[in-house]
Parts: C-alpha cells; sequence; structure tokens
C-alpha cells in the first residue's frame, strides 16, 4: 500500500509569505472589479434605465382597459411605423431610447452632506468652548481658540458614527501648550472623554511636533472568545487580545460558527525571556483567577503546573489529579511545602544545567520541561503565617524569581488591589510582565504597569478586561478568553465543555487514591516533607482543605 505523504507544516517565514500573497491577490481582484465597474459604468446605466423603461411600459399596459388597448396598440403602431418611414428615423428612435434609458437609470441617490449637520456641529461647537481655557492664552496675538470663535479652524479631520457621536477626531492645539507634561494631558483626555460620552472607551495619540492630537473611539474588545487551543509556540502563552493596530501578529479562532483572526497578546517564557515572570492585579470579580486558569490550561501542553490557591474558593479542583498538576494547594502547610519544593527544585536544576555545561554536554531533559508556580492571593497565607508561628510563603519564592529564567522556571502571581501592600519586594521586582483587569483608576493603572495607558476605561467593564505591559514595551488593552470554572453552577454547558476539553486526562483516579490521606495526621506528615519527587504529585487540596490552619 502507498503511504500518503503528510501535510506539510509551514513555518513562520511560508505562513507570513501565503499571508502576504493572499492579501495582495485581494488587493488586485478588488482593484480589478473596482476598474471593470468605472468602464462598464455606462453600459450599467442604460441597462437599468431600460428595465425601469420596460417596468413602466408594463404598468401603463395592465392598468389600460380592455376596450381601449386596441386603439392604444394601432396608435403605437402607426408610431413605429412613420418613424420607419422618416430619413434617419430608427437612428433617431434610438438615440432617444437610448438618451431616456440614461436618466431614469442615472443614480439617484442623495448625495452624503459634505460638512456636519446642525445637531453635530452644536457638539463640535461645544467641545471647542469647553477647550478655550486650556488652549488660549492672554498673551497670544491671534489666538487659535477664543469664546465665540470658529470651531473649523481647530479641528483637523471630524467623523462621526451612526448614532450621531463623535468617532474621530483630530485636535489643533497651539505650540505652547505643554503637551510634554502628564498633568496637562491628563486633563485635556478626562475632558474630551467627558464631552464624547463616557459610556466607550478612547485612544489620545498626541503628535508633539505637529501640535495635533488624534482622539479615536475604540469599539469594545469581544469578551465572549472562549477557550481553546491557541496556535503558539514553545513557550509562547496568549494572556487575551488587544486591539488590531497594536500588535503585528493575528491567531485564527473559533468564534461562534465562523473562523476569525484576533490579535492576541503573547507573553513569551523561557531561558531568552526578558519577562519571565508575572504579576496580575485587579478587584474581586475582575478576573485574576480566569486569567490564571487560562494560563495554566496552556502551560500544561509543554510543561508542569503547581498551583497555590491562597483564596480557597476551589477556583482551580478541576486541575486536580490532572496529568502535569503537581499539586492545587488550598492550605498553609501545603503551600509551604509545595513552595519549598519548587525553590529546591530550582537549585537542582541550576546545579545540574551548570554541570552539563561545565562538562561540554546539553542540559539534562528534566531541566528543559518547564515548571509553573501559579499563586493566587498570596495575602492570604502571608496573614496566617504569622499567626500560626510560620513564615510567609512568598519567602520562598526569592530563588524561583531570581534564578528561575536559567532553571526554566516560571513564577504567575495574582493579587488584589486592597492587599497588594502584602507583595514582597523579590515579587514586585522581579515580575517584568504585569497585567490589571478590572475597573481600576488610572492611577492604580499606572502604579501597577509602570506607564499609563493611552485609552480610556469605562466604568462598567465585562470580566477580564484591563490592560497589559511586557517588560519595558508599550501598554495594550487586553481581554482575557472566557476561561470559567467548569464546576461552578454559573457555568454555561458550553462554556464548561469548552474548558473540561482542554483539561489533559487525569493520572489517577480520585476515588483510587489511600483512604490514610484524608487524616489529618497523615496529612501534617506529608506536609513536612521537603522535597518531594519531580515526578509524583503533593499531597491533594481536598485532603490538605480539611486540615485547620
Amino acid at each position: 500500500m502507498a503511504r500518503r505523504p503528510l501535510p506539510r507544516v509551514l513555518s513562520k517565514d511560508s505562513a507570513q509569505i501565503a499571508r502576504t500573497q493572499i492579501a495582495r491577490s485581494r488587493e488586485l481582484a478588488r482593484t480589478a472589479a473596482d476598474s471593470a465597474t468605472d468602464v462598464l459604468q455606462p453600459l450599467i446605466t442604460v441597462s437599468r434605465g431600460l428595465r425601469l423603461l420596460a417596468s413602466a411600459g408594463r404598468r401603463r399596459w395592465a392598468d389600460t382597459p380592455k376596450d381601449k388597448r386596441g386603439p392604444l396598440l394601432f396608435f403605437v403602431a402607426s408610431l413605429v411605423l412613420a418613424v420607419a418611414l422618416m430619413p434617419y428615423g430608427p437612428l433617431l428612435a434610438v438615440i432617444a431610447v437610448m438618451a431616456a434609458a440614461a436618466w431614469h437609470g442615472r443614480d439617484r441617490t442623495p448625495a452624503a452632506p459634505e460638512g456636519p449637520d446642525e445637531s453635530q456641529a452644536q457638539r463640535l461647537q461645544a467641545l471647542y468652548e469647553a477647550l478655550v481655557p486650556y488652549f488660549s492664552s492672554s498673551g497670544d496675538p491671534a489666538p487659535m481658540y477664543a469664546h465665540g470663535g470658529e470651531w473649523d479652524k481647530a479641528y483637523a479631520a471630524h467623523e462621526f458614527d451612526d448614532a450621531g457621536r463623535i468617532g474621530r477626531l483630530v485636535i489643533r492645539y497651539p505650540a505652547y501648550f505643554p503637551d510634554g507634561e502628564p498633568a496637562a494631558r491628563a486633563r485635556i483626555e478626562q475632558l474630551l472623554t467627558a464631552k464624547a460620552g463616557r459610556s466607550r472607551e478612547y485612544h489620545f495619540a498626541w503628535e508633539e511636533a505637529g501640535n495635533q492630537l488624534t482622539v479615536t473611539a475604540l469599539p469594545p474588545l469581544p469578551a465572549d472568545i472562549p477557550a481553546q487551543r491557541f496556535v503558539t509556540a514553545p513557550g509562547e502563552t496568549v494572556l487575551g487580545f488587544t486591539d488590531p493596530s497594536e500588535v503585528q501578529r493575528t491567531l485564527p479562532l473559533s468564534y461562534g460558527e465562523e473562523r476569525v483572526d484576533v490579535p492576541p497578546v503573547v507573553w513569551r517564557t523561557g531561558i531568552r525571556s526578558t519577562e519571565p515572570h508575572l504579576l496580575a492585579m485587579g478587584h474581586p470579580g475582575s478576573g485574576t483567577s480566569t486569567l490564571l486558569r487560562s494560563v495554566a490550561i496552556q502551560a500544561l501542553q509543554y510543561g508542569d503546573v503547581l498551583i497555590v490557591d491562597g483564596g480557597g474558593t476551589g477556583e482551580y479542583a478541576c486541575l486536580t489529579g490532572r496529568s502535569g498538576v503537581l499539586a492545587v494547594e488550598c492550605a498553609l502547610a501545603g503551600a509551604l511545602a509545595s513552595l519549598e519544593w519548587a525553590a529546591r527544585e530550582t537549585e537542582r536544576r541550576l546545579i545540574a544545567i551548570n554541570l552539563a555545561r561545565q562538562a561540554g554536554d546539553p542540559p539534562p531533559p528534566d531541566t528543559r520541561r518547564p515548571l509553573w508556580i501559579l499563586l493566587d492571593r498570596p495575602s492570604v497565607f502571608a496573614h496566617l503565617a504569622p499567626a500560626d508561628g510560620r513564615k510567609d510563603p512568598q519567602v520562598l519564592l526569592q530563588v524561583p524569581l531570581r534564578h528561575g529564567r536559567a532553571a526554566n522556571v516560571t513564577v504567575v502571581v495574582a493579587e488584589q488591589f486592597d492587599s497588594a501592600e502584602s507583595l514582597t519586594d523579590a515579587v514586585r521586582q522581579h515580575t517584568r510582565a504585569r497585567v490589571v483587569l478590572g475597573s481600576a483608576a488610572p492611577e492604580q493603572v499606572e502604579a501597577v504597569l509602570g506607564a499609563p495607558p493611552h485609552t480610556t476605561s469605562t466604568t462598567q467593564v465585562p470580566p477580564g478586561r484591563g490592560y497589559a505591559r511586557l517588560g519595558s514595551g508599550p501598554v495594550h488593552r487586553l481581554q482575557v478568553p472566557r476561561t470559567p470554572d467548569p464546576y461552578d453552577d454559573a457555568t454555561s454547558d458550553a462554556d464548561r465543555q469548552a474548558v473540561l476539553e482542554l483539561l489533559p486526562p487525569r493520572a489517577t483516579a480520585v476515588e483510587d487514591e489511600p483512604t490514610a490521606l484524608s487524616k489529618p495526621a497523615e496529612v501534617s506528615k506529608q506536609a513536612e516533607v521537603s522535597q518531594p519527587a519531580a515526578k509524583k504529585a503533593p499531597v491533594p487540596a481536598e485532603a490538605l482543605a480539611a486540615e485547620p490552619s
């Protein structure tokens, strides 16, 4: 039997070339269609007119009474005979019919108004008057902004949406305005947001060289993209999706019954990553747990995951016992034991890699498999540890945070704004990839990301909506893919099935575990183990949850 050749997987370069060729083909087809329409426009107009004249003739014949149809038919026949006998009669008749067809077949679409209507002009004038105190000066001999002035001199371009609201506006401002000061910019952006409508998000682009400010109303990011397998390489994690103008890459996704290309925010980890660790901040219900669940599902494709849930709400119970999940810890004792093992595992990997490099050998295989440490709300353990006479589990993160990139260890921490002061200096310094979710104040977003966003946020945002910044890069709008807890009763059947299909199979069934693990004495004894085996999962979270804190 002849073997069928396997399908060739396109490389990144070949895929880019293919996309470029498809884009060029579409552009050529669109250009050819426009050219053909321009050339055949007279023929199209005459054909449309002939069709209208024929329809009018049929309606006139149908409306004529039957007793008068005979004389009418005799009159038309006589007229045709007279035209045929006249010199140049047929030619003149054809010209007259073509002229009538061209007149009736002309484009009767009313021309769009060249300028804004009365309501739009009033809106632009009101916005102009509101900008006068900020863009005017008493010493300006020819002020661009003055009370009662003309707004058309201050706006280079303006566009409105279907609802009559401002969609895009290019504002000129005088050169003496301090556009390099963040406070001055913030005042203008706040004013424009209030006057243009607070229910939308706006992007502000300051062109300091040309003294122009471009305000664009952004469409809302899709909040209903379900969790699915993303087309990414090992070491790439999709945090969410952003605007098409912010990134140069798209991912093919299943969006309902269609396949669409959506621009993602891709976080790269590993040895060559400049942002090996991630910090996510938000308010309760903002979607930080959803982000960690999405990251965990993607990490399980190529590595092992250790989860420490400080909230203890069972958000990660669906990952317990899965292949590649080392542990899902919800108690203080289990969290300390697991993080202590993670610190020693990081040291072991560093030593093994160093010895292999000294011997001129490649790193051992067990050091090349990524290890992910996910912590949700470590501030809860920071509060319980002193009361129980134990150390803060965040202290054990210093080694994975400082040396995790070389050891292929990645740390992801999620915390709420009201407990941000409990984060240690190691977590603050070594988490260069930052995410802020939920409705946060601009000062909070800037404090976490290190730079203010160039867009405004609305008061009502869906879960998983926020901003992301990778290292010293730009600030992106972010929408986390919908990855709810499949064991939650509020989760729909479609979302539950989508998440369960992405989870790896269970390594060992929960009902087949030894019953001795359910005893508190055995659980405490197991939690005191300082260095568990790398391929053996720690104590299950269900057993440790029974231990009193």
